[in-house]
C-alpha cells in the first residue's frame, strides 16, 4: 500500500525519507531520520519502533546492512515488513518480506533505496530509482525525493488507486529535528498537494521562520559547530 525512497545528499550528508500510500497519515509512522546518522522508512506491517532501532544501530556505528541484519533478527513478524535504510555513507540497504501484498519489492543504490508494496509493477520502482539518479545533484535533496515520488506515481504507484491518498517528506538540518517535515494526511492528490507544499516551504519567508527555530529554549544559540547552514538547504 506503500512506495517511498530513503536518501542522503552526498554534497552536505543531509538525510529525506518522501512516502505516499492509499492509507491515512503516512507521515505519522513510516518515515524517520536523524541528522548526522540516517534515514529509515518501515512499511509493509509498519512498526515505527524499527525505524527508531535502526538508527540507533547506525548512531553505534553499525553499517546500513549490519544495522538491518541486526533488526530482521530479533523481528519475528520480518516476513510482512518493509524496511530501509541509508548511513551517513551513503551506503543502503532494503528488505522485503515474503509475505508482503501485492507486488513488493525494492532497489538499492548509491546514497538512495526505494520499495514499494501493492504496486501496479516493478516499473514504479524503477521509475523512481531512474528518477533519483538522473535528477541535478545540485538540487536540494527534498526536490530530488520528490520527483522520484512523483515519477513512481506517474508509472503506476499503489495499484488500488490512480493516486495515493497520504504522502509524506522529511528532511534533516543541523538541529535535533526535521528542518523539514511535510504532511498530507488524506487528500485525493496527496503527492501533488506534497509537491506544493515543497514549493511553498522554499519561499524567503519559510526559510527565515526556521531559522529562528535554531535558538535553545533558554536563549542560548544552537551549537556553534551547526552554523547557519539551515536557510536554503531543504
Amino acid at each position: 500500500m506503500t512506495f517511498s525512497i530513503v536518501a542522503r545528499d552526498p554534497g552536505n550528508g543531509r538525510f529525506a525519507v518522501a512516502v505516499a500510500t492509499f492509507h491515512l497519515a503516512v507521515g505519522a509512522t513510516v518515515p524517520h531520520l536523524r541528522r548526522n546518522t540516517g534515514a529509515a522508512a518501515s512499511q509493509g506491517a509498519t512498526n515505527p519502533y524499527l525505524a527508531h532501532r535502526g538508527l540507533e544501530a547506525l548512531g553505534n556505528g553499525l553499517s546500513a546492512n549490519e544495522a538491518l541484519e541486526w533488526l530482521l533478527k530479533g523481528d519475528d513478524q520480518r516476513h510482512a515488513r518493509q524496511i530501509q535504510l541509508v548511513d551517513a555513507k551513503g551506503r543502503s540497504s532494503a528488505w522485503t518480506g515474503g509475505e508482503c501484498n501485492g507486488f513488493a519489492g525494492h532497489l538499492c543504490g548509491e546514497n538512495f533505496s526505494v520499495a514499494g508494496n501493492w504496486l501496479e509493477d516493478p516499473a514504479v520502482l524503477q521509475a523512481m530509482a531512474e528518477a533519483f539518479r538522473h535528477s541535478d545533484p545540485s538540487w536540494k535533496i527534498g526536490r530530488r525525493v520528490m520527483s522520484a515520488l512523483a515519477a513512481g506515481e506517474a508509472a503506476g504507484g499503489d495499484r488500488r488507486s490512480p493516486m495515493a491518498s497520504s504522502a509524506a517528506l522529511q528532511v534533516s538540518g543541523e538541529l535535533d529535528f526535521p528542518l523539514l517535515d511535510l504532511r498530507v494526511d488524506f487528500n485525493a492528490t496527496a503527492v501533488g498537494e506534497l509537491q506544493h507544499l515543497y514549493e511553498h516551504s522554499q519561499q524567503n519567508w519559510v526559510q527565515h521562520w526556521r531559522d529562528q527555530l535554531a535558538a535553545l529554549p533558554d536563549g542560548r544559540p544552537r551549537p556553534a559547530d551547526d552554523g547557519g547552514l539551515n536557510a536554503g538547504v531543504a
